[in-house]
């Protein structure tokens, strides 16, 4: 499974309303444009254009159901994204942690440097 960050992805997830189809779609297993719309502050047709978003990128899949199609969400394709996130969270911990031991580092030079006596020549 790849780790690489998918920018298409992250753009699809980024927004809010279509994390909030997934966790509709996750909690109901399946779900069409006109069942997510009800629980949703957007039109039928602004939640078919953010379906076909998520189509795009696979973290959707579609069958058809009469006039209308119905999604799941692809579980391979979410778990690529949690993996995604996971290895971008990971490194961030891992440049905080750098971060914060410089920081210790300096802190620590400038508490032995406040502790240092002057010799007589300073004076």
């Amino acid at each position: 499974m790849s780790t690489a960050v998918d920018d298409d992805l992250w753009s699809a997830i980024g927004d809010p309303t279509r994390r909030r189809m997934i966790d509709l779609l996750l909690a109901d297993g399946q779900g069409t444009a006109t069942t997510l719309s009800a629980h949703l502050p957007v039109t039928r047709q602004a939640v078919t254009k953010h379906l076909a978003v998520l189509d795009r990128v696979g973290l959707v899949r579609s069958t058809p159901a009469g006039r209308e199609k119905r999604y799941r969400v692809d579980e391979a394709q979410l778990a690529r994204a949690v993996a995604q996130l996971n290895s971008v969270g990971e490194m961030w911990d891992a440049r905080l942690r750098r971060v914060k031991s410089l920081a210790e580092a300096i802190q620590r030079a400038k508490n032995a440097k406040a502790v240092t006596p002057r010799s007589d020549t300073e004076k």
